[in-house]
């Protein structure tokens, strides 16, 4: 297993960090026992989870994964200092989550102690803010005129985000997190807080995890280049585009038990015309080359220089072997090159 610095940080974390999002829904205490137990026999000491986790999101499940995750470690309390956990606060919008009221300095104290009575630890080593208070070109809000940023009050957000930041900070102090990250932010967002950081003597972020992969890859050069200079260390979730990436979806194809048919709101915006082609031609390049599509995304992904650890997620074993196993590829420049072809004529297929 290779590591990386995270960020600014002085965590090294494993290349590959375990996702969790499923653990509660589509799988239970057992399937996630397993799940860890393997990632860490593997190598793997990065964990991502979130309050709102399982998803779909519900009042059903909210809390279930981190508990599922306390729960393993109320029985593995000699493994707790292996392992980089992170998770994160939900932004506004979930009714269920603080009535849907956006971040706060408050709110950010009381989530981490909830996280912390779930994660059944004294310590979260990454806190994250699952996605800003105000609009971002996330969630498919990505094309021209779907986002208004002249309308956006930027005094008002950077006097709340300095709210927050000082939240964040009365929690490093007091020992309950390690470090504080992003999520689903942008450059604007990553600057201001470095700025406010800097101006009031207050934590910087040490990592952003955002959307990317062959298929939705927004943050290249920009976001990640602004990443590497400022040592922000940048995590990819979805890199299989909530498993396009696959094939399994494929000509609309929906196999039972699959994310897509408990969720279609997030295979929606991700099935194109254009994703399906590019999807096919992708798998063409992994099967001449004897690979996976899964393995050859995953793969892709590591390479991209300013990735520091990839965010896998799997609902059965044999699926996080196969994405585990991605990472010991080395994509030839013979492989990269059919890659770049295929990007450059699909570059933002959703």
């Amino acid at each position: 297993m290779q590591f990386s610095r995270l960020g600014r940080s002085q965590l090294n974390v494993s290349r590959i960090c375990l996702g969790s999002m499923t653990w509660g829904l589509q799988n239970n205490q057992h399937d996630a026992d397993e799940q860890i137990n393997y990632a860490l026999s593997r190598g793997v000491n990065f964990i991502d989870t979130a309050e709102m986790y399982a998803v779909p999101p519900s009042p059903q499940t909210y809390g279930k994964t981190e508990a599922i995750i306390g729960n393993w470690l109320t029985r593995h309390k000699e493994k707790r200092d292996q392992l980089i956990i992170a998770t994160k606060i939900a932004g506004p919008g979930l009714s269920w989550v603080r009535n849907g009221a956006p971040i706060s300095g408050q709110s950010i104290i009381e989530a981490i102690d909830d996280s912390l009575a779930r994660l059944n630890t004294d310590y979260i080593d990454v806190y994250q803010l699952h996605w800003p208070n105000r609009s971002t070109p996330h969630f498919a809000k990505h094309q021209p005129g779907e986002i208004n940023f002249s309308n956006v009050n930027s005094e008002q957000e950077t006097a709340d985000m300095l709210d927050i930041l000082q939240g964040l900070a009365h929690c490093i102090e007091a020992g309950k997190i390690r470090h504080w990250g992003l999520s689903d932010d942008t450059t604007w967002g990553i600057n201001t807080y470095l700025r406010l950081a800097r101006e009031h003597s207050l934590p910087a972020p040490v990592s952003i995890q955002n959307e990317f992969s062959l298929l939705h890859a927004k943050d290249w050069p920009y976001l990640i280049e602004n990443c590497v200079h400022e040592d922000i260390a940048y995590l990819p979730w979805s890199p299989l585009a909530a498993g396009m990436l696959t094939g399994k979806y494929i000509d609309g194809a929906r196999p039972a038990g699959s994310r897509w048919t408990l969720m279609q709101r997030q295979g929606l915006f991700r099935d194109t015309k254009y994703s399906n082609q590019a999807t096919k031609l992708y798998i063409d390049i992994a099967k001449s080359h004897g690979l996976t599509p899964a393995q050859l995304a995953l793969a892709w992904c590591n390479q991209v220089d300013g990735v520091t650890s990839t965010i896998i997620g799997a609902t059965n074993m044999s699926q996080l072997k196969e994405n585990l196993n991605a990472f010991e590829q080395s994509l030839t420049s013979e492989v990269l090159e059919e890659i770049t072809q295929v990007f450059k004529q699909y570059p933002a297929p959703f």
